[in-house]
């Protein structure tokens, strides 16, 4: 009976043993992901950046293969100014100067420096950067990674989307791989490039917040790629790129209280900012198609006794002499479409306009009153902003 009893309890802890053994080769198989069993020693389980695969045990565990890929394409840009300081006005006394002649003291100069970024586009030493960096600028610097330093000609800038086109030449550039802005997702891992405030090149890390960021009132024409990768002071004109090393955006604007990043930047899309560049090369401007007219969204109360359903945008203003003035549009005039085309946001219009060459005819339907008009406008060439 004794034996019988040994025999019983020696039984119940092979099953015990046994029952543990499966359950532990189970649970490894489910946490080891499959191929990790040639891991040699001291090597680590990670997913390529843009691989698609994900797990709650991979990830990039290092973005320095996409740094080292566009970092040096990525230059720090100084802008200066040289202004004079008003002298006295006993200075410019004729007494005065008959007695001190050259003696005189001459106005002293002074100068102003602006800081920022810029990406090398190509091997042809053309470089993409903001408009608002190198305005009014004298002088234009360029320093690369490498430290070589170079002054720079302006090609031509867009203040419409603070874009801004310069040239260098020198031999061995770097080049960069480009993105397509189109394909970025809400999530996707980006990197900021840029020298804030003179501290030389860094490097932040984030996500695309938004995407298609308008009515901002930083630029005329918005598009903007938002991002919570640190964006201060010295990296407007920098590289905001994607995690396999890719140039997405340039980095133009933040919203901050204290000047400082508060996670809210925004970059101008690279496929954007591309088109805006090849333009530059060239024509040495951007050529945009041009009405007049100021306009603004329909009020509830105009939709509602219109009976607008589809919505429409309402002329506030017209130019004096411009092409919406010389084809018959008057403030007060609902535009209801554009070509073709239901209008029912300003920055719609203002796309579709801009979008056509100066010369051609546009068919315009308004609504004035309780009536409805057709009339046909001619698109002029938008002038500078300063103009307008």
């Amino acid at each position: 009976m004794q034996i019988r009893e040994t025999v019983k309890f020696f039984i119940q802890y092979v099953l015990l043993g046994l029952a543990v053994a499966c359950l532990f080769l189970l649970l490894r198989q489910q946490l080891i992901p499959a191929g990790s069993e040639n891991l040699q020693p001291g090597q680590t389980i990670r997913s390529l950046p843009g691989s698609g695969e994900s797990g709650p045990h991979q990830g990039v565990i290092s973005y320095q293969a996409a740094v080292a890929l566009t970092a040096p394409a990525v230059v720090n840009v100084y802008a200066g100014r040289v202004y004079g300081q008003a002298s006295h006005p006993l200075l410019q006394d004729p007494v005065f100067r008959r007695f001190f002649g050259d003696a005189a003291p001459e106005p002293e100069q002074r100068r102003s420096n602006n800081l920022g970024s810029g990406v090398i586009m190509n091997r042809d030493g053309y470089i993409l950067t903001n408009a608002h960096v190198i305005k009014d600028a004298d002088i234009i610097q360029v320093t690369l990674r490498d430290g070589r330093q170079i002054d720079a000609r302006v090609v031509g800038t867009d203040p419409d989307t603070d874009l801004a086109v310069l040239h260098i030449t020198m031999d061995g550039l770097p080049g960069i791989p480009i993105g397509d802005s189109s394909r970025i997702r809400i999530g996707d891992v980006v990197l900021a490039i840029g020298n804030p405030y003179d501290f030389g090149q860094t490097v932040t890390q984030g996500i695309i917040s938004a995407t298609g960021r308008k009515r901002l009132g930083i630029t005329t024409f918005e598009d903007f790629i938002q991002t919570d990768a640190d964006i201060n002071p010295g990296n407007s004109g920098g590289a905001l790129i994607t995690a396999d090393g890719r140039l997405i955006g340039i980095n133009t604007a933040i919203i901050s209280n204290s000047g400082g990043s508060q996670g809210i930047g925004f970059a101008t899309p690279i496929n954007q900012a591309a088109d805006i560049m090849q333009q530059i090369i060239k024509n040495g401007r951007i050529v945009r198609g041009w009405l007049g007219i100021e306009a603004q969204l329909l009020s509830p109360d105009i939709i509602e006794a219109t009976g607008l359903v589809h919505g429409g945008i309402q002329v506030a203003a017209v130019l004096q002499g411009g092409p919406a003035e010389l084809a018959g549009i008057i403030p007060g005039d609902i535009i209801i479409s554009l070509g073709g085309q239901p209008t029912s946001e300003p920055q719609q219009a203002i796309q579709l306009i801009t979008g056509l060459n100066p010369g051609m005819d546009i068919e315009v339907t308004l609504l004035r009153g309780w009536e409805q008009h057709t009339l046909r406008a001619k698109v002029a060439q938008r002038p500078p902003l300063e103009l307008r």
